[in-house]
């Protein structure tokens, strides 16, 4: 769904007029405003498939600090592995103290790297990798990760998650802040909402069994 699509969907269970634009008045910015946020609660209840990426890093001789361009703070690890190798293998993450420890060693091993950890940020927000050992050549590894979508704002902004638990997430919120109205009470929507929820990933979990964790919000 769109993102007006998502916002007259709450509209109508508000029982208020469609709009034509997210931005059309006081009302309908809210209502978008909610929609972004649910969209946030529902991102970070489950590993949505539609959410996976894969980010590249191409490593430089003597060079073992990288940013993971587009990653952003808001993202989970799938898998961490070396394309380059004659015989691929998946990275381990390693604790920053013991990153620490290998590079300023004396002799710090240079070769194709088997280990990384995280280290901060860089200055457009996107979070930082260190690799060990030391890469001694171009080296491709591949960040296999599951990362939020970026708010929507535009009208015709898709949703890449279930529209569903978003759309009763907003209305729950919504009804929470006018307060009763002669409706359904927001604690009612909220329940709806977090059935919406777990109905929908219940469906997408009997499609990816490796995913079997989901976080209530």
């Amino acid at each position: 769904m769109t993102y007006l699509e998502l916002v007259n969907a709450v509209l109508q269970r508000l029982r208020e007029d469609s709009v034509t634009t997210v931005n059309e008045n006081a009302y309908s910015r809210l209502i978008a405003a909610y929609v972004n946020d649910a969209k946030m609660d529902v991102e970070n209840s489950y590993s949505w498939n539609a959410l996976s990426d894969t980010l590249t890093v191409n490593t430089t001789t003597g060079i073992f600090n990288y940013a993971l361009t587009g990653s952003g703070q808001r993202f989970e690890v799938i898998d961490v592995w070396n394309n380059n190798s004659n015989e691929k293998y998946f990275l381990d993450n390693k604790p920053i103290s013991w990153m620490t420890k290998m590079l300023l060693g004396q002799n710090p091993d240079r070769n194709s790297p088997y280990y990384y950890c995280f280290n901060g940020e860089n200055a457009s927000g996107d979070t930082q990798v260190d690799l060990y050992p030391i890469p001694d050549g171009s080296y491709q590894i591949f960040f296999n990760i599951t990362k939020p979508q970026a708010n929507l704002v535009n009208n015709t902004d898709r949703l890449l998650v279930p529209s569903l638990p978003v759309i009763m997430g907003a209305y729950a919120r919504a009804l929470a802040e006018r307060g009763e109205d002669g409706g359904i009470g927001s604690g009612d929507a909220f329940m709806f909402y977090q059935k919406a929820l777990g109905d929908a990933i219940a469906i997408e979990s009997n499609r990816y069994i490796e995913e079997s964790n989901w976080r209530a919000c």
